[in-house]
């Protein structure tokens, strides 16, 4: 495969400027299927030199590419766990020998810099920040400086976190609800929760009204530390003063405790919620389920019975309730509740989509109800959104699995007439299947399929 990408590079000569397409906020749909499989493939045997040759540039000087801005941002970003060696990229793309010479634009230039704060090579990123500013007159936007002071809270260098953010006038960026945030969250990273408290508190002499996140942030940090009571009297003190967050402080600490692995409180804290009546903010009940639902079979009784239980209180669900719970009770065989929630996702003017009705087949497939399972699929294919590849797949190994080697030959043909193309495992299973239950001429027709799709 290798070999293959290495004579695509080596053949881009013949491509211009549109074929490596143009920078990525003027990316267009025009470009025909083979030619974008051609350009990332060229973009991955790229970023593989850069991440695994030790001569990388001696061999990059081998490829006859066109450096694009588009390019260089693409292999940094698939490259970002390489710092060193995108560094090494990102300066060799900026030599002289290019025709047409690469210019770096803000974009690249914000990617490289992300990765080397990330991997806290500071001192390097300093040394980029400035050549780029000096002698090419970029600049780092505000979502780039966030993004540096929360790096820096990461590595609990919070001084350092506390320095940009008092130096960002440098940069031309206004000390914004998002950097504050940015240092909230670093503070918060370092469990100083008095100096976060202060700048919250600042924040409002400036005229800046905290938003959830800014809420979230300190209450989950005082959750993370066991110190329920301050978030509470945090949430208290801040609805006294005119500031009320948007979302009710109950639902603000329940995704506290579950974000600091406190399960129980929280499905204690929902509990009394629902016995006054109160019903939590539809996110943080699927934040609780997404939680609970993995801890097993009791856990997904308690989703259900609490789900039922909200939606006669009045609670709307939305598609990522639907996404979390059925594939949950799909999963231990609680089928009647599967297909009554599908119900219900209808009835709400919503149409099935592959991922949501793929467990409940799965589980279908498992309990032996083969028929059910077909049957079902049908249905959805008329009622829900069209069937996608890997669900295709998912029918034919459970077809195979099971013994149904005819019904797994036909639903091969099926999926090759919308257009989609099957794995070569599938295409093993099914051929030895149908050879060993005595169907030699289907058998031929599946491998005579798989000859005119892959030309081998």
């Amino acid at each position: 495969m290798l070999h293959t990408f290495a004579k695509l590079i080596r053949t881009t000569t013949t491509l211009s400027k549109s074929k490596l397409l143009h920078h990525h906020k003027t990316l267009t749909t025009t470009t025909t299927t083979t030619s974008k499989d051609e350009y990332f493939a060229a973009i991955q045997h790229v970023a593989n030199i850069v991440r695994r040759d030790f001569y990388l540039e001696r061999t990059l000087n081998k490829l006859r590419i066109t450096i694009t801005p588009e390019l260089v941002f693409r292999v940094l970003r698939a490259c970002s766990s390489s710092p060193i060696e995108s560094l090494r990229f990102f300066n060799w793309a900026q030599s002289l020998h290019h025709h047409p010479p690469y210019t770096p634009t803000s974009v690249e230039f914000e990617e490289i810099v992300t990765i080397l704060a990330n991997s806290n090579n500071y001192q390097t990123m300093w040394s980029i920040i400035h050549q780029m500013t000096h002698h090419h007159h970029l600049s780092l936007s505000p979502s780039a400086v966030s993004s540096l002071i929360e790096s820096y809270g990461r590595h609990r260098h919070i001084d350092q976190s506390v320095q940009l953010f008092n130096k960002c006038k440098i940069f031309n960026c206004p000390q914004n609800l998002q950097l504050y945030n940015s240092l909230l969250f670093a503070l918060c990273e370092s469990k100083l929760f008095h100096a976060a408290y202060a700048l919250i508190r600042r924040m409002l002499r400036k005229g800046i009204s905290p938003d959830k996140h800014t809420y979230a942030l300190l209450v989950n940090a005082w959750c993370s530390s066991g110190k329920m009571r301050e978030a509470q009297q945090f949430l208290k003190e801040m609805s006294d003063k005119g500031f009320t967050p948007p979302v009710r402080g109950r639902d603000l600490l329940i995704e506290g405790l579950l974000n600091a692995g406190y399960i129980e409180s929280a499905k204690g804290m929902v509990r009394k919620m629902v016995k006054e009546g109160i019903i939590p903010d539809v996110g943080t009940f699927n934040a609780l389920m997404e939680s609970i639902c993995k801890c097993g079979e009791d856990e997904v009784k308690f989703c259900i019975e609490l789900y039922h239980e909200l939606c006669k209180l009045g609670m709307v669900p939305d598609v990522n309730t639907y996404k979390i719970l059925v594939p949950a009770v799909s999963k231990i065989g609680f089928m009647d509740e599967a297909f009554r929630l599908l119900n219900n996702f209808s009835e709400e003017g919503n149409r099935p989509f592959p991922s949501l009705y793929a467990p409940v087949m799965k589980a279908l497939f498992k309990r032996g109800q083969f028929d059910d399972a077909f049957c079902f699929f049908a249905d959805m294919k008329v009622k829900g959104h069209p069937p996608n590849r890997p669900l295709y797949t998912m029918l034919i190994t459970m077809c195979g699995r099971g013994g149904r080697f005819v019904d797994a030959a036909n639903y091969l043909f099926e999926m090759t007439e919308i257009g989609f193309v099957p794995i070569s495992r599938c295409f093993d299973m099914v051929t030895d299947g149908l050879k060993n239950c005595g169907k030699h001429d289907l058998a031929k027709r599946v491998q005579q399929l798989e000859v005119s799709i892959r030309g081998v």
